[in-house]
C-alpha cells in the first residue's frame, strides 16, 4: 500500500490529499446531512459557486437526485468535482450492494462516483457471528465496481479500528478513507491515531458538533473565538484540520458556506489545539456503532 501524502501546507479548501490508491481529495468538503430534498439543489449549485469542490451525499439523505441536478446547474465540469455518496444498511451484502451502486450512480446522474462509502458497519448485535461476512460481501460488491471504474476510491463509514481490522482480512482493496464523527467534545484521538497510522484518511461528519450539540456555546471555545479573532466554528473546522482530518460542515446559506472556508488566516496553538481535544462531551450523535440497531 502507497503511504498516504499530505500537502506540507494547507492554503485553502481544495488543497489536496492524496489517498493511498493515488487518488486526490480536496481538504474540505460541503456535507448534505439532512438536507431536504427540495433545497439540496439549490445548496449543492451554490456551494459549487463558492468554491467547493467535494461534495458528500449517502443514499439515506434522500437528497442524491437533488445533488445531481444541483451539480449539473453548477455548469462546472464533473471531473473537477469529487462526489461521493454510501451505501445504506438496507443494501449490505453482494447483490444487494451491486444494485444500490448502480442506483446511485443513477439518481447522481454521473458514471461513477469519487468514493463511495458502507454507510454504517454490520455489528454483532444484530446479525451475531454473520455480521463480518455480511460486511465482507458487501466490500466485494464495491471492490468490484472499483475495478470496472465505477468508484475510483472506496471507503467506511463509522467503522471503528476492530471493525477495519476484521474486514481487512478479506479484503483485497485497503479502504482510502474513513469518515466517523468527529468535533469538539467528540475528538476520537485513538482511533484517528489508529486509522491515520494505517493510511487512511480520517473524514469527520458533524464536525460543528450537530443537531443539539453545544460545541457552538461552550465557554472555552467562545472565549478561543474571541482569542483568533474567528468564530467558534471557525475554531472547531481549524481544530479538525489541523489534526489532519478532513471536515465536512454543512449550511443551506451561501454567506455561512462562505464563512466555512475562511480557516487558512490563523493557526490554533498546541496548548489550544489540546485544550479543545480535552472538552468534555458537548453532545452530538454519540453513536456507537456496535449498539446501534438501524
Amino acid at each position: 500500500m502507497e503511504r498516504m501524502i499530505v500537502m506540507v501546507e494547507l492554503k485553502n479548501i481544495n488543497s489536496l490529499y492524496r489517498l493511498n490508491n493515488g487518488v486526490t481529495i480536496p481538504c474540505v468538503g460541503y456535507g448534505t446531512f439532512r438536507t431536504p430534498a427540495d433545497v439540496a439543489e439549490q445548496a449543492v449549485a451554490d456551494a459549487i459557486a463558492v468554491g467547493y469542490r467535494l461534495i458528500d451525499t449517502a443514499t439515506v439523505y434522500g437528497n442524491e437526485e437533488a445533488v445531481g441536478r444541483g451539480i449539473k446547474d453548477a455548469g462546472i465540469d464533473r471531473h473537477r468535482l469529487f462526489v461521493t455518496s454510501k451505501l445504506w444498511n438496507d443494501h449490505r451484502g453482494y447483490a444487494k450492494a451491486k444494485q444500490a451502486i448502480d442506483e446511485t450512480l443513477e439518481r447522481l446522474q454521473t458514471d461513477y462516483l469519487d468514493l463511495y462509502l458502507i454507510h454504517w458497519p454490520a455489528n454483532r448485535k444484530q446479525f451475531g457471528d454473520q455480521a463480518a461476512e455480511i460486511n465482507a460481501e458487501t466490500w466485494r460488491a464495491m471492490e468490484e465496481a472499483y475495478h470496472e471504474g465505477k468508484i475510483r476510491a472506496l471507503g467506511l463509514s463509522n467503522f471503528m479500528p476492530h471493525h477495519v481490522v476484521e474486514l481487512m482480512k478479506t479484503a483485497e482493496v485497503a479502504p482510502a478513507v474513513d469518515q466517523i464523527e468527529v468535533h469538539p467534545g467528540w475528538p476520537h484521538v485513538e482511533e484517528v491515531k489508529y486509522l491515520q497510522a494505517h493510511n487512511i484518511l480520517v473524514e469527520g461528519w458533524a464536525p460543528l458538533g450537530g443537531q443539539g450539540a453545544k460545541v457552538m456555546t461552550n465557554p472555552t471555545m467562545q472565549q478561543l473565538a474571541a482569542k483568533y479573532g474567528k468564530t467558534t466554528a471557525h475554531v472547531s473546522l481549524r481544530w479538525l484540520l489541523q489534526r489532519w482530518i478532513l471536515p465536512l460542515p454543512k449550511s443551506v446559506h451561501k454567506e455561512r458556506m462562505v464563512q466555512n472556508t475562511q480557516l487558512f488566516d490563523f493557526e490554533l496553538s498546541d496548548e489550544d489545539m489540546e485544550k479543545i481535544t480535552a472538552l468534555p462531551n458537548l453532545g452530538g450523535q454519540c453513536a456507537d456503532p456496535d449498539e446501534v440497531d438501524f
